[in-house]
């Protein structure tokens, strides 16, 4: 063979015929028509699955740890005594400080014994910010002699106190320094009327 021309058929040869397209169903065509569509809706579901699961399976970061309680925070120093007052009372100074956390109010001062009462300036309640130190005057002035104590060994204070995290009542001692002028001041405002 020789020469330009299309390619005949040999011997034997058939043409083949290209397959019918099968029939397809109303959803195929549909897809057909919309393809770009629906292919770009499910990549879009897809990430937005994907992006989901990812949101909600990131590390939390750690809740802050709830503020110290109150009597954790703060620190009652007895500094000094002053001398008695003359309606048989006894006025001291106490150093309250808040180490840390939130403010601490006091709301409360009190003392155990019976025949003493107590009054403090500032009167209660006040409160004392975080890193900070409020100077207290306790004035404890005794109102029956039978009641109050002649030689108090440990004498302490009952405070109330209060912060974001919590109320509690806690007692102070205030230590010997404390014990010793409490002892004398009771001897002088007492001394009269030992029976």
């Amino acid at each position: 063979m020789s020469g330009v021309g299309p390619v005949e058929p040999g011997e034997d040869t058939r043409v083949r015929e290209a397959p019918r397209p099968r029939p397809r169903g109303r959803l195929a065509r549909h897809y057909d028509r919309h393809r770009r569509a629906v292919l770009a809706s499910a990549a879009a579901v897809v990430v937005l699955a994907g992006g989901g699961y990812l949101y909600t399976s990131r590390p939390q970061p750690r809740p802050a740890p709830p503020p110290p309680y109150p009597s954790q925070a703060v620190d009652l120093v007895y500094v000094t005594a002053s001398r008695a007052t003359p309606a048989g009372g006894f006025s001291f100074t106490v150093l309250l400080s808040v180490r840390s956390g939130p403010p601490v109010t006091v709301t409360r001062l009190t003392q155990p014994y019976q025949g003493l009462s107590v009054v403090s300036s500032p009167a209660a309640p006040f409160q004392t910010e975080p890193h900070s130190v409020r100077k207290i005057i306790v004035t404890l002035r005794v109102t029956e002699c039978e009641k109050a104590p002649r030689n108090p060994g440990l004498p302490f204070l009952d405070v109330t106190l209060r912060n974001a995290r919590a109320i509690e009542a806690h007692s102070f001692i205030l230590g010997t320094r404390y014990a010793q002028d409490l002892s004398r001041a009771l001897e002088v405002a007492c001394g009269n009327d030992s029976r």
